[in-house]
């Protein structure tokens, strides 16, 4: 149910922008300073005034009626530069003389195969790509001719093993 209060009250967007000049503040005005303002202008306020209040504020941004910064709400600059976007800036393209025609840009990746295309020979080694396959050794076949250490070089394979040093008998007499 509107009451009479309710009626007389001009709209939240006239009442913020009031309140705003009403500041003088070239930072513009904080959420808390435009609520006091309308508070102490129009006297009796709906219930739930801050939640209005914070909603028409983030139209208002949203639209561009107002910008945000520093926690303060201000009116936009209109010789101020539009704010740029994240990331780096576009390059300069360089103009384009009339009647110019642009060809599409290249697909990305791989063309696709023809079809109707005839078969290529393929050409090859005669040995089959990638490691060859390991072999599983028989049990038949003896590691090495000499011994089970012997390499091609004829030297045994790793370090050899600590000699130990031969006593000498000692008789006690």
């Amino acid at each position: 149910m509107a009451t009479e209060e309710d009626t007389k009250l001009p709209p939240y967007p006239e009442m913020i922008m009031k309140a705003i000049e009403a500041t003088g503040d070239s930072n513009g005005a904080s959420k808390s300073a435009i609520s006091n303002y309308i508070e102490s202008t129009y006297g009796e306020l709906p219930a739930g005034h801050t939640e209005l209040l914070s909603q028409h504020l983030n139209n208002m941004k949203e639209s561009g009626d107002l910008t945000f910064l520093k926690n303060n709400y201000m009116k936009p600059d209109p010789n101020a530069a539009p704010k740029r976007g994240r990331g780096r800036p576009p390059k300069p393209k360089a103009p384009l003389p009339p009647g110019t025609v642009l060809s599409s840009p290249r697909p990305r990746g791989r063309p696709p195969k023809d079809p109707n295309a005839p078969p290529t020979a393929k050409v090859s080694s005669g040995r089959p790509r990638g490691r060859p396959k390991k072999v599983p050794r028989t049990t038949d076949e003896p590691l090495s001719s000499t011994s089970p250490y012997a390499s091609s070089t004829g030297r045994p394979r790793g370090r050899p093993p600590k000699m130990k040093p031969h006593m000498a008998e000692v008789s006690v007499e």
